[in-house]
């Protein structure tokens, strides 16, 4: 994978996502950073995270949670992008993990204008704080 990730192991910090190349996987990757301990995430749980994510293309941050005040967002995983559900999915309280997504699994050819193209590859950092 051609991402790295600064305060990768720091939870408590915002990580900082560079891409050393434009990032275009054929399928959903994921690369566990930090491995929880906690409950098991599955699409029929709802999740509190905390993620940034970029464009990988070049890296562009695009949104972020820990811009909004660095609150934790909720949701159903079965209400999310594939990726974002699939990347999510298996992963453990306490976790962080770096999903990157083909275009199929992320907004696909009609993307989500004005920041997100058509046909755009995404790259999240995941900080999962809690299943429900």
């Amino acid at each position: 994978m051609s991402v790295s990730v600064s305060n990768g192991e720091d939870l408590e910090n915002k990580p900082q996502i560079q891409l050393e190349a434009a990032v275009s996987p054929a399928f959903l990757q994921t690369q566990d950073l930090v491995v929880g301990s906690g409950r098991l995430a599955e699409q029929q749980n709802t999740v509190l995270v905390q993620y940034v994510g970029v464009l990988g293309r070049d890296g562009t941050e695009f949104d972020s949670s820990w811009g909004r005040g660095g609150q934790p967002v909720s949701f159903p995983l079965n209400g999310v992008i594939p990726g974002f559900r699939n990347g999510i999915s298996g992963m453990q309280e306490g976790g962080r993990r770096v999903i990157s997504m083909p275009p199929a699994d992320g907004y696909g050819a009609q993307g989500a204008p004005p920041v997100i193209g058509p046909n755009e590859p995404l790259v999240f950092v995941v900080d999962l704080l809690r299943v429900s």
